[in-house]
This record gives C-alpha cells, sequence and structure tokens, in this order.
C-alpha cells in the first residue's frame, strides 16, 4: 500500500492575509504573493507555531498527499480555495489530553454524546496548548459575583495572555493546570471551565478572556470538601500568572448566520457560555441581523446569580429572560423547567422553528428536568418529544453540557 503524508496547507478562501503565520514561523517556511500565502512543503517541520496567532482558521489545514508529491508554492499561488485532499483527511489536531476526554464525555453524557456543531458556526482552534506546554495568563481581574450574603461565592476572573493571540469561540473551554501534587504526590488533574467572553474577548482588541468559577466547599451530597482548581482560581489576585492549556470543545459552539435564534437554558455557573453567545450577540446588535434570544436561567435567589444586574440591563427586545429562583422567602419554589412550561407556546414555536438552536448548561441531573418539560410542551401542542428530540441532534440543535 502507497503511504500517504501530509502537506500543511493555508485556506486561501479565508486567509485575510495579515502576515501573522509568516511572521511566526520558526523556519521560514511561509512565504507570500500578491494573492496568496503558501506553505513551503519542504521546508516546513509541522511545529505549529503558526497555528494560535492566525485570526481565521485559515492556517489549520495539512492534507494528505502522496510521498514526494506536494503541491509545490507555484501550485499554492494559483488557488482561490483549497484543492479536494487527495485521500481521507489527515487528523491535525494534537491529542486531546486524557482528563480533558474524560470530563467532555461526562458533560455530554445527559444528551448520549456531542452533537455536531451547527452548520454556520464558525471553525474552532483546539488543542493548541497541552500539559506539556501551556501557555501561561496574568490575571488581569478577579470579581466576586454573588452577593456578600450569598452562600455561593461565584466569580469573574478575567485571564490576559500578553501579546499572544488565544483564539477562542463561545461555548469552548480551556483547561487550567493548578500548581501543586495531591497527597500521593501526583500533579493535580486539569479542570476544564467554559469561556464566559465573546471571541474578541472582554476587551476587544486584546488577548483576553473571562471565566465563570464558583469556590468548592462541598461535594454534590453536601458533605464538606474543598475544590482543588476552584479554591486556587477563586484566590488568585491580579498579577498572579496562571498555567492554561487548550482551547478545546468543536460542538457546543452557537450558529453564526443572520436570523439564527438561541434558546438558552442555564443554572449557576452554567451562565459562562450563554453569557459569552449573549454578549457575542449584543456587540452586533447593530448589524440588525434577526433571530431571537430567549434564556431560562436559575439560580437560588437574585444575589446568587452570577451577571444578574447586567442582564437586568439588556433591553427587552433583545432578549427574553426568563429567571426560576427556588429560595426566596415567601415564594414557591422555581426551576428552569417551571419556567418553560408557562413559556410553552413560545418554546413550542422555537423547537419548530428551524432556525432555532437550544442550548443546556448546568448541574449534571437539570437535563432530565429540562427533558421532561419539553416532553410536556410538546404534548400540550399535540407533538411528541421523543420523535422530536432525534432530529433536532441531526440538525445539531440540541446541546447539553452538564457537569
Amino acid at each position: 500500500m502507497t503511504e500517504i503524508v501530509k502537506q500543511h496547507l493555508i485556506d486561501p478562501g479565508i486567509c485575510i492575509r495579515c502576515n501573522t503565520c509568516e511572521e511566526t514561523c520558526p523556519v521560514k517556511a511561509i512565504t507570500h504573493d500578491s494573492r496568496n500565502y503558501v506553505v513551503k512543503a519542504e521546508v516546513c517541520n509541522d511545529c505549529r507555531a503558526c497555528v494560535p496567532p492566525c485570526p481565521t482558521g485559515a492556517i489549520d489545514n495539512w492534507f494528505p498527499i502522496a510521498p514526494g508529491k506536494p503541491w509545490s508554492i507555484e501550485e499554492q499561488f494559483t488557488w482561490d480555495e483549497l484543492p479536494a485532499p487527495a485521500a481521507v483527511p489527515v487528523a491535525t489536531a494534537i491529542a486531546e489530553p486524557e482528563d480533558v476526554a474524560r470530563l467532555t464525555s461526562e458533560a455530554t453524557a445527559g444528551q448520549g454524546g456531542p452533537v455536531a456543531a451547527p452548520w454556520s458556526a464558525e471553525k474552532p482552534a483546539v488543542n493548541l496548548y497541552n500539559e506539556k506546554g501551556p501557555i501561561t495568563a496574568t490575571v488581569a481581574g478577579n470579581f466576586r459575583l454573588t452577593g456578600d450574603k450569598a452562600s455561593a461565592d461565584i466569580r469573574h476572573i478575567v485571564l490576559d495572555f500578553g501579546g499572544v493571540h488565544f483564539p477562542l469561540l463561545e461555548g469552548q473551554n480551556i483547561g487550567i493546570v493548578p500548581p501543586g501534587t495531591d497527597a500521593q504526590g501526583r500533579p493535580h488533574h486539569v479542570r476544564l471551565y467554559s469561556v464566559a467572553s465573546p471571541r474578541d474577548g472582554e476587551r476587544p482588541g486584546y488577548h483576553n478572556c473571562a471565566l465563570t468559577v464558583k469556590r468548592v466547599t462541598e461535594d454534590h451530597e453536601k458533605k464538606p470538601v474543598k475544590g482543588v482548581c476552584s479554591n486556587y482560581l477563586c484566590d488568585l489576585k491580579k498579577g498572579d500568572k496562571v498555567q492554561v492549556i487548550g482551547p478545546f470543545g468543536s460542538n457546543f459552539l452557537m450558529p453564526n448566520h443572520a436570523g439564527s435564534s438561541l434558546m438558552m437554558i442555564c443554572t449557576g455557573t452554567g451562565s459562562a457560555p450563554m453569557r459569552a453567545m449573549t454578549e457575542r450577540r449584543r456587540r452586533r446588535i447593530d448589524l440588525k441581523e434577526g433571530g431571537e434570544l430567549m434564556l431560562f436561567f436559575g439560580a437560588r435567589a437574585p444575589d446568587e446569580l452570577p451577571y444578574f444586574g447586567p442582564l437586568m440591563k439588556l433591553p427587552k427586545e433583545f432578549i427574553d429572560i426568563n429567571f426560576a429562583f427556588s429560595r426566596v422567602p415567601g415564594q414557591p419554589k422555581q426551576y428552569v423547567q417551571d419556567r418553560i412550561r408557562e413559556r410553552h407556546e413560545d418554546v413550542w414555536r422555537q423547537i419548530n422553528d428551524e432556525n432555532c438552536y437550544i442550548y443546556l448548561c448546568g448541574l449534571k441531573g437539570m437535563e432530565k428536568g429540562v427533558d421532561e418539560a419539553f416532553r410536556d410542551v410538546c404534548r400540550q401542542h399535540g407533538g411528541d418529544w421523543d420523535a422530536l428530540l432525534p432530529q433536532l441532534r441531526e440538525k445539531s440543535r440540541y446541546h447539553v453540557e452538564t457537569y
């Protein structure tokens, strides 16, 4: 059998000719003419130093070729788009760390595994930095989001990557490697955190992102326990350094096409990806791209709900917000599934809108309650949730991440 090797190529269809790849390449394998940026196959050593700085993902292509027959730079200069691969495409990403694969599997188990990203989602960069080669971030801010008397200490932590472009999309995760070792002397496990910022960061034009982190002081059975990574992050001060790996996640991504709608359902720190998606749409509000935003957001009480204040300032015509509080004195307990049932007419309409994409994120087990609520909504309107759900998954319209 003929051996197949791979060739690094730049997609001329989405390259913006910013020159970051040519500036970054340590072996001068990348060059350009007035039309295209190209890679010299005989020089490229597959170090991938050019990948993180690329703002579009155009750099992220490795195509299989027959040995000794790479595309020349003269051929690449003539392209308007990449040619069809000569064989099955080669996997380009570095292998996902074992901890990350395990956590991702657990997070998507509630829906039977990951669901493909919407057809119009931006192509994500993944696995750029691993435990052997993490990127160092500097803490630019650490702010408590919950009230002083709230039982939960939830924080908005801003990480700055300095002059290094760290491409992130709404819905992706990054890994944090807490320093030190456990009681057995082994390095601590990686922990994943959803990015709470839109793709251009907390401050557009700078290389930064925010995380929404809850200090863990008890386990799921309410027994006292000190979360290693959460307490490490919550105790960080401005100027502290953090080791980061990733980005991870290529499924829980938002659609990009005009007219697409989002239905977001979350509790607690599950609000992080919803905040990122909402902020992405808010920054583009003047473009009048259409579509609707509908949010179901649950917490014990208003002062325990992250981003409550900023959410209250958003125009009602921009986002349809439905809070559910389960521990407000004098009021009946209410959960997100209760609000979904109350809003059954609009929920039914959105479920049947091919341009509406549904996202769930929060504590493990919430997907069961939401699932029952959707089943009730369907039953009320003559639909069949058990028949509809596989169709939503097939169309990449139903995404779950619970932990």
